[in-house]
């Protein structure tokens, strides 16, 4: 009972998407996206997973042909990339995050709503992704703010990637918020130094005078 009623026994679908891509193609795109989720909930940090025709199939009852005919569309919509790699040759999937995000944020629709563990969230028309520890390493290394990266998803999840009574809709904002912080700490902690040295250096300046 529990594994028909839970998350993973469903594929949510956006409509419009749906109408943009077809029905067929959407629902692979939505079973593609639930799979890339588990490999990077397994470490997967390259953006490649695999997946098999048997399995898709399972899952989504398309067939095959089906199938090559739903990677046609979602290739030449630029929202998946596909190879084949290993002995014996495995195909692998890789999502283009941007591309989704682009053509969810241009469809005519004010809110779009995703299920995550059977509850509602509202996006207010932007398609939001948790990210890895590895993309908050990297962006973190091209702002140079040494915000830990580990501690920043941590303190995310731990929230459910809310902020206040808000879901998240953007971390890179997230980060630049704690650069902020970071900084008027640091600021903050350097004039509390300053004014201690200075009391030193007038204790010293009295010791000196006081033994000559």
């Amino acid at each position: 009972m529990k594994q028909l009623l839970s998350s993973s026994a469903f594929i949510v679908l956006n409509k419009e998407l749906a109408k943009k891509i077809g029905i067929n193609a959407a629902v692979m795109l939505a079973d593609l996206i639930s799979k890339e989720e588990y490999f990077i909930n397994n470490g997967m940090t390259d953006g490649w997973f695999f997946n098999t025709e048997a399995n898709i199939e399972q899952d989504t009852t398309l067939n095959p042909y089906m199938q090559r005919k739903c990677l046609k569309t979602l290739k030449s919509e630029n929202l998946v990339e596909v190879k084949r790699k290993g002995i014996p040759a495995k195909q692998y999937f890789k999502i283009n995050e941007q591309q989704v995000i682009q053509i969810l944020n241009n469809l005519s629709v004010k809110n779009y709503t995703t299920i995550n563990k059977n509850k509602e969230i509202k996006l207010n028309n932007k398609y939001f992704k948790k990210p890895t520890i590895l993309e908050v390493k990297v962006y973190c290394k091209e702002r140079n703010n040494n915000i830990d990266s580990e501690a920043f998803i941590a303190f995310y999840e731990s929230k459910g990637w809310m902020i206040g009574k808000n879901k998240m809709k953007d971390w890179k904002q997230a980060i630049i918020t704690w650069e902020k912080r970071s900084k008027n700490k640091s600021k903050g902690m350097s004039k509390i130094h300053q004014h201690l040295q200075k009391n030193i250096n007038v204790k010293e300046k009295l010791k000196k005078q006081f033994n000559q």
